[in-house]
């Protein structure tokens, strides 16, 4: 018999609130209240001859009861776990058809291969594939460009132009008497799946301007017209590659023509905010890489109007840079100073992440002293010079952009010093406010240094003037007709507000520049827009296929900079309220945030220089949102995708991820095995190309497989290669149709159902379920339905049940309660679901061919466990009931019975820290320690604590990584699935952000311990310290699970031990500066083009010309959609 250990352990954290949860209370002692039903009798009688012996054995040799304390039988607990353990197996084997199933697939084993997959030969087809794809993208832009540019050159410019075009926002609209109104004219309009099933011409494109550009200028006039050339260009396109999706041409002059032709509508308050030239496909496109140092005058004359006018041209000239951009901010008065000191002397990256911060720091400026602008533009200067002698920042355009009410003071002094004769940096003036005292100082400025001059006198102004110097940097690429390619990195989609919200689809963008060809305006360089196609990231990566990567593999893609562009753990979306929400900087997500054992960055550097290669790595990988952990060992494959910014890695896992399992049926068989109706395929996976045909579109995978195997349909393009897996899976999975139909005519007649479905997945994403109840009756009707993605095949990740299986022992099941999901938070625990692998092994080669299991109801489990406490009591032969308390929790501690129901789906820590204290202690348990760098917080002073976060477990989002996290020893004690985007700011959130208002999240970085069971102690008990009293405690594996059965004394209160909570806290840095400082490695774009010999460097600017249009002035200034701060 096992003795008693003791401990005395202490753990600090705060103690939960969680709200109970009504259901059956047991009686004490592990015996659960009400008759047990004639079944449970029965199997209890076996038990009780051996179980009367081992009591008769316990009253014998069991320990003393130390100061009354009951004692824990411990052999009766063993054989409470052993016969929960039996009946459970029994039962789910039973009704999942597992042994079946094993057997089904042993049978066909002599006709099996196994093959190893080759990495390295899969990531450069999954490239050449993707290369491929994107090169008909490029083809379709280069013909627009060449479309423009010519019709360009045959167009004479025509100031009384008379035309009408299918504007956007008017087209379909009718007066009072039922007239068509100007320039909406009637155009048909139908829903097209391509297009997100939105209403679309695919005939003809229309014209979408913002609020502040006049429809009828003169400018806009000639654009539209001459731009109607592309019309043709842009459905001949779409005919060639049936893949393309919006196809589009963004004009310098402010309208956006867009093919297919679609209506839009204004926001609430009549406003068509986007203007296509400050979107980032544009600006790159437009212009090289740029340096720029924001020079903002803060002293005293600034104050009132100006200064808001300042704040609101350095946040639009902010909202014109890119991540190939780099950039810092200046403000000056009698002082200089930088007005994030942490930046001095440096140029950061100009992602979203800095531009944001930029522009909270900005926004708090305030206005003091005497503007002295000589010792602002020397620190310009200096910083400048400084990056480019050491080989940083952009290494091409360098420029000083100055915004203030007047320079006061001579200056030509600096710019002899730093920038004559050369003129290598420009210099762009804005001058604010309506006096025109400077306006000949600043515009000197300007002209002396390639720069361009502007007065901003109105908030309206700022976005048009600001944009002047956009032409100016992009003249050097447009005297040399230099059409380069460029590719965004991912975003989502704001261009379509018809449905008054942005795509949450993310996507990449090719764009090209379009420049005037005609040799009178060639040393002017005009730029004429640019043309751009995008690409859904979706879509490409399903060039990837997802059956080729095995149970846990995946395919990703980054960018130049480094950023992830697809990946299964970028989670770009947070819910606030009832909506999802994009992150606030979900595409600057870098890939040693996501892929963090990279310590060295060996793979990230790899894959930023373009090589072809692989290495290994161990990983943990987070499930169930980041309740779970899984201890891979991964390899990664990678190399670059030709012509592009992009790198392709590919991840297959070590053991059965090596592997792919091919087999082989008859066309006949497999045909009349797929027609089955509880059959499905994976919804996302390409097992036929659809979307090309309009014709096949309305088809579903497995019709569309059924059409290309019987050649209904000669023109359907199928992957054979997984049609082959699908139709082998279809055959040996059918006979669990048969057997679970006559299971449920077997079980029909009893009272109890148990098992509400059995289901079965195969690594070629075919589905197969069962119902054992009518449809009402299944406990989790969402379960194995699209609305809950951890339980179905989609394109990045195989079902939760599954991916948790296959790391399971031969045999074993794995069990998981299933919630009722809240639209904020999890619900009710209200069904548990029991999985298991079905493995292969041919020639020593061991694959994961299936995995099945049951989903049943948790009242079903419950009373099954407490049957058999029940059952093994009655054989005690004690007139007095044992008074313990007993628990079944998983192998990461999550309890599924508790004689308390409200604690059911608890975290054990929770409910009695002493307990779990004791158990990691002791390394029955081992803590992990998890980092979510996505997590999304309250601010602070909103909660007790410094910043409560809300979302705990990996969700996605980026920013700078590669240092230790605070009190972080080693790699094997931490876990980064994620980094947050804004991760950058969090050591001085409180400075910063103070103004925010207090209800807005924001994104944080948080840690968070996950508890594992270690599989090697099967068995343990202990005691534990408690002050007056002593807690005796038992845990014992459940066999054929990953389940434990914990059986406590609950009369010694051990409230001295404070619960063990898996609450994530916010991470602190300790060198804030340094980790807002640090840069990583990046790859340049290929070209740049910062000075032309034949550029005419006096088109420089002349007095404020306003674009605005008399109704946009009369507008009110809330509709411009500005910051509420601006407005102040």
């Amino acid at each position: 018999l096992m003795g008693w250990g003791s401990s005395v352990l202490s753990l600090h954290g705060g103690r939960s609130t969680m709200p109970g949860r009504p259901s059956f209370q047991p009686n004490p002692g592990c015996t659960h209240g009400g008759a047990p039903s004639p079944q449970r009798l029965a199997a209890g009688a076996a038990l009780r001859k051996a179980t009367g012996v081992l009591w008769l054995l316990l009253l014998s040799t069991s320990l003393s009861p130390t100061w009354g304390q009951p004692r824990i039988p411990l052999e009766i607990v063993k054989l409470w776990a052993d016969t929960f353990g039996r009946d459970l197996y029994n039962t789910v084997t039973k009704y999942s058809g597992s042994l079946l199933l094993q057997k089904k697939y042993k049978d066909v084993e002599p006709s099996l291969k196994i093959e190893e997959v080759d990495g390295l030969e899969l990531v450069r087809k999954f490239s050449e594939d993707m290369e491929s794809m994107l090169r008909r993208k490029v083809e379709a832009v280069q013909s627009l460009v060449e479309a423009a540019e010519e019709a360009d050159l045959n167009h004479e410019y025509n100031a009384s132009l008379v035309f009408d075009y299918y504007n956007s926002v008017l087209i379909n609209e009718q007066d009072e008497k039922g007239n068509s109104v100007e320039l909406g004219a009637k155009l048909v309009l139908e829903a097209n799946a391509h297009f997100s099933n939105l209403r679309v011409n695919t005939s003809v494109s229309s014209v979408q301007l913002p609020t502040n550009v006049y429809n009828k200028d003169p400018d806009i006039l000639n654009g539209v017209y001459m731009s109607e050339a592309l019309n043709p260009v842009f459905v001949e396109n779409f005919q060639r590659d049936p893949t393309l999706t919006w196809q589009y041409f963004g004009s310098s002059t402010g309208f956006f023509r867009i093919y297919p032709g679609i209506k839009w509508t204004p926001d609430e308050n009549g406003v068509i905010t986007f203007d296509c030239r400050n979107r980032g496909w544009y600006i790159q496109a437009a212009t090289s890489p740029k340096d720029v140092v924001i020079l903002v005058d803060v002293s005293g004359s600034m104050k009132g109007l100006r200064m808001t006018i300042a704040k609101h041209t350095v946040s639009t000239i902010l909202d014109t840079l890119g991540e190939n951009d780099f950039v810092n901010i200046i403000a000056y008065n009698d002082y200089v100073h930088y007005i994030e000191p942490c930046f001095k002397g440096i140029l950061v990256q100009a992602d979203r992440d800095n531009r944001e911060h930029f522009k909270q720091l900005v926004d708090e400026l305030m206005v003091k002293g005497v503007g002295i602008v000589s010792p602002a533009l020397s620190e310009a200067f200096q910083i400048l010079q400084q990056f480019q002698e050491a080989r940083q920042g952009s290494l091409c355009n360098q420029a000083i952009m100055l915004v203030s009410d007047g320079a006061v003071e001579d200056h030509e002094p600096v710019f002899k010093k730093y920038n004559w004769p050369d003129r290598k940096v420009r210099v762009f003036t804005y001058l604010i406010g309506r006096e025109v005292t400077f306006a000949d100082r600043m515009k000197w400025i300007a002209c002396n240094n390639k720069g361009y001059y502007t007065q901003i006198s109105t908030l309206a102004d700022a976005q048009e003037n600001v944009m002047e110097y956009l032409h100016v940097l992009s003249r050097p690429m447009v005297i040399n007709h230099d059409h380069d390619i460029t590719w965004t990195e991912a975003y989502m989609d704001s261009k379509l507000f018809t449905s008054q919200a942005p795509s949450l689809m993310l996507l990449t963008t090719v764009a090209m520049p379009v420049f005037s060809k005609k040799n009178e305006t060639r040393s002017h360089g005009i730029l004429l827009g640019v043309v751009g196609s995008d690409v859904t990231l979706r879509e490409l990566m399903k060039l990837a296929p997802r059956y080729k990567l095995g149970v846990h593999g995946y395919a990703f893609l980054n960018t130049n900079n480094g950023y992830i562009l697809s990946h299964p753990d970028l989670r770009p979306l947070y819910r606030e309220g009832k909506k999802l929400k994009p992150k606030p900087n979900y595409n600057s997500v870098d890939l040693s945030e996501v892929e963090w054992e990279d310590q060295a960055e060996t793979l990230r550097t790899a894959m930023i220089n373009r090589e072809t290669g692989s290495l290994s790595m161990d990983v943990k990988v987070p499930l169930d949102k980041g309740k779970r952990v899984l201890f891979l060992t991964n390899d990664y494959f990678f190399t670059d995708i030709s012509d592009t910014p992009f790198s392709l890695g590919v991840v297959l896992s070590r053991g059965h991820g090596e592997f792919i399992l091919l087999g082989n049926t008859s066309v006949e068989e497999g045909l009349h095995d797929l027609l089955h109706p509880d059959l499905s395929l994976a919804r996302d996976w390409i097992y036929c190309v659809t979307d090309i045909d309009p014709d096949h579109r309305k088809l579903s995978q497995l019709e569309a497989m059924v059409r290309f195997l019987t050649r209904e349909d000669p023109d359907l393009e199928c992957d054979e290669e997984l049609v082959r897996e699908v139709l082998f899976d279809a055959v040996v999975t059918a006979p669990m149709e048969a057997y679970w139909t006559a299971l449920a005519l077997n079980v029909s007649n009893e009272t109890e159902h148990a098992v509400d479905m059995a289901f079965l997945g195969t690594r070629a994403g075919l589905l197969r379920s069962s119902l054992f109840v009518g449809s009402e009756k299944v406990s989790d009707r969402k379960f194995l339905t699209p609305a809950d993605e951890a339980s179905v095949f989609t394109l990045d990740r195989f079902p939760l049940w599954y991916r948790q299986a296959s790391e399971q022992p031969a045999g074993s099941f794995v069990f998981n309660l299933r919630f009722a999901e809240g639209p904020e938070s999890p619900g009710e625990p209200v069904a548990v679901t029991a999985s298991t692998a079905v493995a292969v092994t041919v020639d020593k080669k061991t694959a994961i061919a299936a995995a099945v299991g049951v989903q049943m109801k948790l009242e079903f489990l419950q009373r099954k466990f407490w049957a058999v406490t029940r059952q093994v009591g009655q054989g005690w032969g004690s007139p007095t009931p044992l008074d313990l308390d007993c628990f079944v929790i998983d192998s990461n501690g999550f309890i599924l019975i508790s004689e308390r129901a409200h604690q059911t789906g608890r975290f054990l820590g929770e409910v009695d820290g002493a307990v779990m204290t004791q158990l990691v202690g002791m390394g029955v348990f081992t803590q992990v320690t998890m980092y979510d760098y996505q997590a999304m917080c309250k601010p602070p002073g909103h909660h007790h604590s410094a910043a409560q976060p809300l979302v705990s477990g990996p969700s996605g989002s980026a920013g700078l990584a590669g240092l230790r996290a605070p009190g972080v020893s080693s790699v094997s004690d931490r876990l980064l699935p994620e980094w947050s985007a804004w991760g950058s700011w969090h050591g001085r959130v409180a400075e910063a952000h103070k103004h925010k208002k207090q209800d807005t999240l924001q994104p944080c970085d948080t840690e968070y311990p996950v508890f594992v069971h270690q599989p090697a102690i099967q068995e343990t008990n202990g005691t534990i310290e408690c002050g007056a009293c002593q807690k005796p405690f038992a845990m014992q594996q459940i066999p054929s699970s990953n389940l434990l059965l914990l059986v406590t004394d609950p009369t010694c209160d051990c409230g001295v031990f404070p619960p063990v909570l898996q609450e994530p806290t916010e991470v602190k840095y300790i060198l804030p500066c340094d980790r807002m400082r640090s840069q990583k490695l990046r790859r340049r774009p290929d070209s740049c083009h910062a000075f032309h010999a034949e550029e005419n460097a006096q088109d420089c600017g002349g007095a404020s010309d306003t674009s605005a249009s008399l109704p946009l002035l009369l507008l009110p200034l809330c509709a411009w959609g500005l910051p509420p701060q601006l407005l102040q």
